[in-house]
């Protein structure tokens, strides 16, 4: 099986290809320009690999949540690529993928949101290693994320950078351990992908689209 991942939902853009069991990847810090070098990054990985993007099974992109840009970047290009070779498409959450970065079985991923809030999901690992949702994604106030029970969790994503104090005070008697620096890369998109390409949880490029959780971002006059 041959699948290509896209991430483009925060200031870093990455590729990756899994092709029969090994993992290529690539990222940049792109900060606003994701769209110019995110095709250059393909192109560059299927040459490395000596492939055609024809020859690809599938294509996956990280969803969301994320950057509003980012998330409509990575899902356009992958649904472009998809029309033009006729490929199926997943969309993968970017929470989930920071889950998946983190060695844990118990996993609370934390992103920042600016504005002052957090996208916030927590996960547990199951025997055949992919995810069950304990907390679903939500945005919130760091303070007012969603409260867990038991120990032996660990935290970890830009939320856990950006506020680690209150995250931390939060779940003081949950967490054993945080990971920081921790974002979404195409490497972790690709491995949540390849078992749902494989029991054909894809769809059509037209229904492809991103999971945005903030549907507002500017207020008008009269809610400020």
């Amino acid at each position: 099986m041959k699948i290509l991942a896209l991430e483009t939902s925060t200031e870093f853009c990455s590729v990756a290809l899994y092709l029969d069991g090994k993992i290529l990847n690539r990222e940049v810090l792109a900060k606003r320009c994701h769209s110019e070098i995110l095709l250059p990054m393909v192109q560059e990985v299927l040459a490395e690999t000596e492939l055609a993007l024809i020859q690809i099974d599938g294509i996956a992109f990280g969803a969301g949540p994320g950057s509003f840009t980012g998330l409509r970047i990575a899902c356009g290009v992958a649904q472009g690529l998809a029309y033009a070779t006729n490929l199926p498409v997943i969309g993968i959450s970017t929470l989930e993928a920071v889950a998946q970065k983190i060695k844990g079985q118990k996993i609370i991923v934390a992103l920042d949101a600016r504005m002052g809030e957090i996208y916030h999901a927590a996960y547990q690992k199951l025997t055949n290693n992919s995810w069950k949702i304990i907390s679903p994604p939500t945005l919130c106030l760091p303070q007012h994320a969603p409260s867990l029970t038991g120990s032996e969790w660990n935290g970890g994503g830009s939320g856990f950078d950006v506020y680690h104090k209150e995250l931390s005070a939060l779940y003081s008697e949950n967490i054993q351990q945080i990971h920081y620096g921790f974002h979404p890369h195409a490497r972790e998109i690709v491995q949540l992908a390849i078992p749902r390409f494989t029991n054909g949880s894809c769809t059509d490029p037209a229904d492809a689209a991103p999971l945005y959780i903030r549907n507002k971002v500017a207020l008008k006059e009269n809610e400020r």
